[in-house]
C-alpha cells in the first residue's frame, strides 16, 4: 500500500537537493566530456532529423511518419532537458528543486515515450497499412499518446510521495526508496509491466511476425521506406537500456531497499543518454533519408555562395 504525500512537498520549493561528489577528478571530467559530446550529438543529431523529416517528406518514402515523429521528439526533450541536466550536476554537484523533480519526472517519461513509439512502429510496420489519414491515425495518435501520458503519470508518483533525491552515481535525481519494500515493489512492477515490459512484448512479437510471415513484395517496399531502419531503432534501445533494467531488477532482489551498485547505475545513465545520440545516425543509414538530407544541407550552401558569383556574371555580361 502506498504511503500519503509526505508534508515535505511545501518545503520542495525552498531546499536544495545536493550530494557529495562521488567521483575523482579523472573519472568525474570524463564523463563531463562523455556528457557534453551525448548531449551534441544528441540535440543536433535530432534537430537535424527534424529539419529533414518536415522539410523534405517529398523526397523519402516514410509511410509511418506519426511514431518516427514521436521519437525524435522524445530524444530531442532527453537530450535538451535530462543529458545537460546531468552535465550541470556533475559540474555543480547537484540539482535544485523543484527542477530536480522535473527532471526524474521527465526522464521516465521520455524512456517511455521512447519505447512507446519504437513499439508502435513495430506494429505498423507489421500491419503493412499507412497512418496517415482515417481511423489508423487516429489509432497510431492515439498510443503514441498514451506512451508520453503513461510516462507522466507513472513518473509523477515518486514526485508526488516524496521519493526523490539527487544520486551522484546516476548524475540526476532518482527515486530512492526509504520506506517499505512492499511500495517498492508495487510501484516497479505496475510501472515497468504497463510501460516498458508490454511495447517490448510487442516489439518482439511484431519481429517474429515480419521474420516469418513477410513476403518478398513487402520486403522490396520496406527497403524504399524509412521504417527499414525499425530493426535497427529496437535493437539498439535494447542494448543502451540493458543496464537500466538490470539495475531495477537488483533492486527488487534486494529487501533491504539499498540500490545498485553506483558503477551500474552510472553506466545505465550513460548507456540510455547514448541512445538518443545514436538514434538520428540510424536513420541515416537509410539512402533516401541520408540523400535528402544532404541534399538539403548543399542546396542552402550553394544558395549563399552562388548568389555574389551570379551578380558578378550579370555585370560582366552588361559590360
Amino acid at each position: 500500500m502506498l504511503l500519503r504525500p509526505s508534508t515535505r512537498l511545501t518545503e520542495w520549493f525552498n531546499e536544495t537537493v545536493f550530494m557529495e561528489n562521488l567521483w575523482p577528478e579523472p573519472e568525474k571530467w570524463l564523463l563531463v566530456a562523455t556528457l557534453a559530446l551525448e548531449t551534441f550529438m544528441g540535440v543536433v543529431g535530432n534537430c537535424l532529423v527534424l529539419l529533414v523529416k518536415v522539410m523534405c517528406r517529398g523526397q523519402f518514402c516514410c509511410r509511418y511518419w506519426l511514431p518516427f515523429i514521436s521519437l525524435t521528439l522524445s530524444d530531442l526533450g532527453c537530450s535538451l532537458l535530462i543529458i545537460s541536466g546531468s552535465l550541470m550536476a556533475v559540474l555543480t554537484g547537484g540539482q535544485r528543486s523543484p527542477w530536480c523533480e522535473v527532471v526524474s519526472l521527465l526522464k521516465f517519461a521520455f524512456i517511455t515515450s521512447s519505447i512507446g513509439s519504437i513499439a508502435v512502429l513495430c506494429v505498423q510496420r507489421s500491419i503493412g497499412t499507412a497512418s496517415t489519414r482515417g481511423a489508423l491515425f487516429v489509432v497510431t495518435a492515439t498510443a503514441c499518446l498514451a506512451a508520453w501520458v503513461s510516462g507522466v503519470v507513472f513518473g509523477s508518483v515518486p514526485v508526488v510521495y516524496a521519493w526523490i533525491r539527487y544520486d551522484s552515481a546516476e548524475m540526476l535525481c532518482a527515486v530512492f526508496w526509504e520506506s517499505s519494500y512492499s511500495d517498492m515493489l508495487v510501484y516497479i512492477l505496475c510501472a515497468f509491466s504497463l510501460c516498458i515490459f508490454l511495447p517490448f512484448l510487442l516489439i518482439i512479437l511484431c519481429s517474429l511476425l515480419r521474420c516469418y510471415g513477410s513476403n518478398s513484395d513487402d520486403d522490396d517496399d520496406d527497403d524504399t521506406d524509412l521504417s527499414a531502419v525499425t530493426p535497427l531503432l529496437a535493437a539498439f534501445y535494447m542494448l543502451c537500456y540493458t543496464p537500466f533494467v538490470v539495475s531495477e531488477l537488483i533492486l527488487l532482489g534486494r529487501l533491504d531497499l539499498s540500490p545498485a551498485p553506483d558503477w551500474l547505475r552510472t553506466l545505465s545513465s550513460v548507456m540510455s543518454y547514448l541512445d538518443c545520440g545514436l538514434n538520428p545516425l540510424i536513420c541515416c543509414c537509410h539512402q533516401d533519408f541520408r540523400e535528402a538530407g544532404l541534399a538539403l544541407l548543399w542546396t542552402n550552401r550553394r544558395a549563399r555562395s552562388d548568389e555574389p558569383v551570379l551578380t558578378g556574371v550579370t555585370k560582366h555580361l552588361q559590360l
